[in-house]
């Protein structure tokens, strides 16, 4: 912007100088020649006013927020451990259309969360999809469907996991998401477009291999457990029960969530599946249930598997919660019993 100040000081000087030359060269039109470099000056400004499209009022916001994100850069630098701060910078880099900084700041908050902060995820996925002009790719659905499995009501990680189902080919999945949007009590106009794209989705042509959908809330036990040949020996394959004291406190409608990790290394699982079943279940997980591009399972690798019963479908470790855990070593063990007997602290 200053630039631009100093380029118009400079071209306005310039057009006055053209004018006025001539009348300095004559002793007798000097008095001419400045009354007209300052009528130049005093008309100018109002027409510049009057004519300019730029907006000041925009300029200025923009001007306040690229400062404030910078304040707020700084004082990251001295608070590095700041989640809310880094959640708070990805959002304003949104906003200002900085969306490769937007990413990086809502890694950041994703990876001091260990891989549990959905608005985390969510920042990282949109800010991907605004970069590719819209498109949800692979990449960015992972990330939309990770944010699902931690927070499912949310009306931004449904929507975008439904687009993503839709164009995986899992058009069951993406009515199913859409619907639970409807249920939610939408605005008029955000219904009348889900109420579209559910209806065109059903009226398409059923695609005749669909993607295992082993993520859905809805899928049947039947479904959730992967083809034996699926992801060669990396898979980890349990039989999740539970306790007779920790199966009185299992409520039917609730949720089973098994995630596998690998000890004392931070971020998203390396696999994840959430489903509503009644126990005891046999699971498999394989790569194709890895939440992000890279960090999946693997044979040789020694894992901890856990499973969480939530009543209300929130994955987030809250007190109070059924769990249990068991160690595996992928490629080497097989079927293996995973007892949900304590409750989380």
């Amino acid at each position: 912007m200053t630039l631009f100040w100093i380029g118009a000081v400079v071209l306005l000087a310039a057009s006055i100088a053209a004018l006025v030359w001539p009348l300095v060269r004559e002793r007798t039109q000097r008095g001419v020649a400045l009354a007209v470099a300052v009528a130049v000056v005093l008309v100018s400004v109002p027409l510049y006013r009057e004519w300019s499209n730029w907006d000041r009022t925009q300029a200025a916001e923009a001007a306040d927020q690229s400062a404030m994100v910078g304040r707020l850069a700084r004082r990251l630098e001295k608070n590095p451990d700041d989640v809310e701060g880094w959640l708070m910078l990805g959002r304003s880099q949104l906003a200002i259309g900085q969306y490769p900084l937007a990413q990086r700041a809502f890694r950041r908050a994703d990876r001091l969360e260990e891989g549990r902060n959905p608005e985390a995820l969510l920042g990282m996925a949109e800010a991907m999809v605004l970069q590719a002009d819209g498109e949800v790719d692979e990449r960015s659905g992972r990330l939309f469907e990770m944010a699902l499995v931690l927070a499912p009501q949310s009306e931004k990680a449904l929507f975008f996991a439904a687009v993503a189902a839709q164009k995986r080919g899992e058009i069951e999945l993406a009515v199913q998401r859409f619907e639970t949007m409807l249920a939610m009590s939408p605005p008029p106009e955000v219904r009348s477009i889900l109420e579209q794209q559910i209806a065109s989705l059903k009226a398409a042509p059923v695609p005749s291999a669909g993607a295992a959908a082993g993520n859905s809330s809805t899928t049947p036990v039947a479904a959730v457990v992967a083809d034996p040949g699926a992801g060669g020996a990396a898979r980890v394959q349990v039989e999740v029960s539970a306790s007779a004291a920790m199966q009185q406190r299992i409520e039917r409608g609730g949720v089973l969530f098994v995630f596998v990790r690998a000890p004392g290394q931070p971020g998203p699982p390396l696999a994840v599946k959430r489903v509503s079943v009644d126990l005891p279940v046999t699971l498999e997980l394989t790569p194709r249930d890895s939440m992000v591009p890279g960090r999946e399972i693997k044979a040789g690798q020694a894992v901890e598997v856990s499973a969480k019963w939530s009543k209300d479908g929130v994955a987030t470790p809250r007190a109070g919660d059924p769990i249990g855990s068991v160690a595996y070593q992928v490629g080497q063990d097989g079927l293996k019993r995973l007892v949900i007997d304590e409750l989380s602290r």
